[in-house]
């Protein structure tokens, strides 16, 4: 069992601009630090990765940032915030560890592999009481918040079918990635999660009544729970209140362009619809759809990216603490039953929640 947390003062704002610690210096850990450097919303304290030429590359972002080779050297520093950007496998110890000291936490999706790892973090930051954030960076895209608003109002009327795909000609360029035991899942943990993010962050009072999933590897069927990583997968929910959500998401699919990102809100009294344009990963528009009508909400060309990371660090700088409203185990809770995984806590069905 872990040490109480004692001698955690109450949380108080810290200076306008905290300090911050970056652990991971990756391509998505460098794009974060570039997005904090431009922004100035931090001060960036710290970063540290084992690949001496990731730091070099940090360096070059942060000429007056600490430098270190692990976790340990980055707490030395005792920043005000940690942001994680190293592999899946990592994730929830690594952001416990610095809960427990009372450092707040900013890491990469996935927040850890299983629910039951997601939650021990999620208990850390409550019983911290720091603030705890994911880099779910889709909710950030111009226009979406836009979206999010029509839904929940009912000015949309009566959601009754989500689409959500998430289809990608690549594959991720890491091993691990392949790994089962290091990234947790294939490309459902890796692409999806962000999709079924948006669904429990746009729908209001979300119930998952019923999850069906069906995943594949090299074009072969998976049984649950999978041996290897799935590079295609296809769910189905049925949310309380009427509402049909499918899910299509893959790895190296034939798109005929590099990426294929979409969710579709449809409703009773019209839609709204999230797309990628161009075959573009980092190209979005948000459109109003009514009947044969077209609305153009938003478009964003590429500056979402570094987004959620600025919202948390808004908070940091605040003084806020956990954020009881949000439950950043949902998502794994969801992907545990899509990967027919028991859940480790003996809870029952982990999709009544």
């Amino acid at each position: 069992m872990n040490a109480p947390f004692a001698s955690l003062s109450p949380v108080q704002a810290v200076a306008d601009r905290p300090r911050l610690a970056f652990l991971g210096l990756g391509w998505i850990g460098r794009l974060r630090l570039s997005a904090m450097a431009e922004n100035g919303l931090a001060e960036i304290a710290a970063v540290a990765d084992p690949s001496p030429d990731a730091l070099d590359e940090a360096k070059a972002l942060a000429p007056s940032a600490a430098c270190g080779m692990s976790l340990e050297d980055l707490l030395g520093t005792e920043p005000d915030g940690l942001v994680i950007a190293t592999p899946s496998a990592l994730h929830a110890e690594q952001a416990e560890q610095a809960l427990r000291r009372g450092i707040a936490v900013f890491c990469q999706k996935p927040l850890a592999r299983t629910a039951g790892e997601a939650r021990r973090v999620v208990a850390a930051a409550r019983d911290a009481d720091r603030p705890l954030g994911v880099d779910y960076s889709y909710r950030h895209v111009d226009g979406v918040d836009a979206m999010r608003g029509l839904i929940r109002t009912g000015a949309l009327g009566h959601i009754h079918a989500v689409e959500l795909v998430f289809h990608n000609a690549y594959g991720p360029d890491k091993a691990w990635f392949r790994s089962l035991e290091q990234a947790g899942g294939g490309c459902l943990m890796d692409l999806g999660s962000h999709l079924l993010d948006l669904v429990l962050w746009c729908l209001p009072n979300v119930r998952v009544e019923e999850l069906r999933s069906r995943l594949f590897a090299g074009g072969r069927r998976l049984s649950p729970p999978p041996v290897c990583v799935e590079d295609f997968a296809a769910l189905d929910l049925d949310l309380g209140g009427g509402t049909a959500v499918r899910l299509d998401c893959s790895w190296n699919l034939h798109a005929g362009c590099d990426v294929i990102i979409a969710a579709r809100f449809y409703g009773t009294d019209g839609a709204a619809v999230l797309r990628n344009t161009g075959g573009s990963y980092y190209d979005f528009v948000v459109e109003r759809l009514q009947g044969t009508a077209r609305e153009v909400l938003a478009k964003d060309q590429g500056t979402w990216g570094g987004r959620a990371l600025a919202a948390w660090t808004r908070r940091l700088a605040a003084g806020e603490g956990y954020d009881a409203g949000e439950d950043p185990a949902l998502v794994p809770v969801l992907l545990d039953r899509a990967y027919g995984r028991n859940d480790p806590d003996g809870r029952p069905d982990p999709c009544a929640y």
